[in-house]
């Protein structure tokens, strides 16, 4: 497995597409825990990077992921837009001077950064019923060799049945339960289109 800088881009690109095709879903879920708004928030976020990236036209993995980043500080409203900055933020550090990356692993690990810095803004853990618990698992399983979208799948229905700790949700208690975690389903359409471009 080797990932270039276009690679990248063109997760980010299928990213894009598919939280525009998942907006009203995303919301969906986000109706009965939290405001409505995370697929509306979100589709500001990657719009504003589709922008940005054609004006600066980035080179680098980690300039690509530095536009992400600032794309979802800037337009994202809510949680989501510092979590996911701060995620990819990491993700800039980690990949500063690499023109490839070039196994699961190395991915792995960046992608553990992204989940560090999740895990510090949000003060969230692992079963908080927040994107950690996407962002976790996909960590683990790319260290250990392997992603596939069942996995990603399974870890997002895990949400499900958590009751929140963070977060709007949090406010709920055991009315929580039974819900996706919106954050948890937007993440793991940023990693389905990861696998699709890894696969």
């Amino acid at each position: 497995m080797q990932l270039t800088a276009q690679d990248v881009q063109t997760w980010m690109e299928k990213f894009t597409d598919k939280i525009e095709e998942n907006k009203s879903y995303l919301s969906d879920l986000d109706t009965p825990i939290g405001d409505g708004d995370h697929g509306n928030n979100m589709a500001r976020g990657v719009n504003a990077y589709e922008e940005s990236f054609e004006q600066k036209q980035p080179e680098t993995i980690s300039d690509t992921f530095q536009i992400f980043s600032m794309a979802m500080i800037s337009k994202v409203g809510g949680a989501s837009g510092p979590l996911y900055g701060s995620a990819l933020m990491n993700m800039v550090k980690e990949t500063k001077g690499i023109e490839t990356i070039d196994s699961y692993e190395q991915l792995g690990d960046i992608i553990e950064q992204g989940l560090a810095g999740i895990k510090k803004r949000g003060k969230t853990l692992f079963e908080d019923k927040t994107m950690v618990d996407v962002w976790e698992p996909v960590a683990q399983a790319l260290k250990e060799g392997s992603l596939d979208k069942e996995q990603i799948a399974q870890a997002k229905e895990h949400t499900k049945d958590l009751i929140a700790k963070k977060g709007r949700a949090s406010y709920l208690g055991e009315r929580s339960k039974g819900h996706i975690d919106p954050g948890a389903a937007s993440s793991a359409l940023f990693f389905d289109a990861l696998v699709e471009v890894i696969q």
